[in-house]
């Protein structure tokens, strides 16, 4: 039973193509950008809608949505649990490589009263691209001190 069945929607044209566009996207885009590609293909559709059916596939499981602290949503195709890091300068977002840290849960169970259900878990610094181009003026004596 597909997605839409299990929750007693349809799968419009405009829901398919903007979940066929965002499985091509290995940006982890915002709804914006979303927006500008299905754009290309759905040229009368509306950014709330592409808002509207994000929404709707992540409510479903379909996608992720990525909130990180103050930064815009983002939308991961991926719906499998795993973590991102986050470029603090360019808000790039990729997955990060590594397996779920599901012991946390249970040791944070056995601490205190509360049941764990889950966790999110923002890892966030500088990617390569802003790394290269930004060297903080104590970072670039370090590297002069190196030499």
């Amino acid at each position: 039973m597909n997605f839409a069945n299990r929750a007693g929607l349809r799968m419009t044209r405009q829901r398919k193509v903007i979940l066929e566009e965002l499985q091509h996207m290995m940006t982890h885009p915002s709804a914006e950008e979303v927006y500008d590609v299905v754009r290309k293909r759905l040229h009368r559709i509306s950014l709330g809608t592409v808002y509207r059916n994000l929404e709707i596939l992540s409510e479903l499981g379909e996608i992720t949505k990525l909130e990180f602290g103050g930064t815009i949503k983002r939308f991961d195709p991926n719906p499998e649990d795993h973590y991102h890091i986050r470029c603090s300068l360019c808000d790039k977002v990729v997955d990060a490589p590594m397996a779920l840290l599901d012991h946390v849960e249970a040791h944070l169970s056995k601490k205190t009263e509360f049941k764990i259900i889950g966790h999110r878990l923002e890892f966030y610094g500088l990617c390569p691209e802003c790394a290269a181009h930004m060297i903080s003026p104590g970072l670039k004596k370090l590297e002069e001190l190196k030499k």
